[in-house]
């Protein structure tokens, strides 16, 4: 297995066969606090057109939208919504699980979560493992996801320490950012929390996700966290059930580079 230095110099080169399988693995995303039923339809339609027949993995959106996300995307695209006092983490437990619940009752596929940095950063690993134990339940048979927000902490150890508790806790993926933050999604911590995944696979033989997220932007940045992922933990995660790619401008940004090289 290569180290991240070695992925990083080794030159990546986008292919078209690349480029729509990278949009096979967009959660194409809006969290704007001036989207309306308007602008998500008209997302949705863009992930219903799709490009080459290739279509991103899911819309993710607020979760006010989530009836009309699921009544609209064609099926081979799951929806997607925020919770549990997104993009902060913090507000009382009750409340963020109250709001998992209510979330769990529309047509969601997926819910995308963020852990209370406060608590680890305070050591309270036991409230912060008891808090994630209850979304999961509330969460149910939805596809969780849990939000490190990694560009909160420069230290790799710490990112990996919360890799395994969101895994122990039952992510089903660990995403690196909300989108919110001054620092997304970055290699380094993208190769840690695959590490992570690894190590937890080795031991109990089950595959949990990974989703970059935060600052991706342009092709050759969703291709190196794709050699990453590839490098770390096989083409076997290579699929949109393990491997997603937070974003909003990159889905339009690959579409204008396979455009480029069908013009050379």
């Amino acid at each position: 297995m290569k180290n991240l230095e070695e992925i990083q110099n080794f030159e990546l080169a986008l292919s078209k066969k690349l480029i729509l399988e990278l949009i096979g693995f967009i959660d194409l995303t809006s969290l704007n606090p001036t989207d309306t039923s308007d602008t998500i339809n008209t997302l949705c339609r863009k992930a219903n057109q799709g490009f080459q027949q290739c279509f991103p993995a899911a819309v993710c959106a607020f979760p006010i939208f989530a009836d009309q996300i699921h009544s609209t995307l064609k099926d081979n695209i799951k929806t997607a919504v925020v919770g549990g006092a997104f993009p902060t983490g913090v507000s009382l437990m009750k409340a963020k699980i109250n709001e998992v619940d209510l979330i769990e009752k529309t047509s969601t596929n997926e819910i995308d979560i963020v852990i209370n940095r406060g608590f680890y950063i305070e050591d309270k690993i036991e409230a912060l493992e008891k808090e994630l134990i209850a979304i999961r339940k509330s969460a149910k048979n939805k596809t969780l996801k849990i939000i490190l927000e990694t560009g909160d902490f420069t230290d790799l150890k710490a990112i990996n320490q919360l890799s395994e508790i969101a895994i122990s806790c039952g992510a089903d993926f660990i995403k690196t950012s909300t989108g919110k933050s001054k620092t997304g999604a970055t290699p380094e911590a993208v190769y840690t929390m695959c590490l992570a995944i690894k190590k937890h696979y080795t031991a109990t033989n089950k595959k949990i996700g990974i989703k970059p997220s935060g600052g991706i932007r342009t092709p050759l940045d969703a291709l190196l966290y794709y050699r990453i992922v590839e490098e770390v933990l096989g083409k076997d995660w290579l699929t949109p059930n393990l491997f997603r790619i937070g974003a909003s401008s990159l889905y339009d940004e690959l579409i204008n580079e396979y455009n480029q090289l069908d013009a050379n």
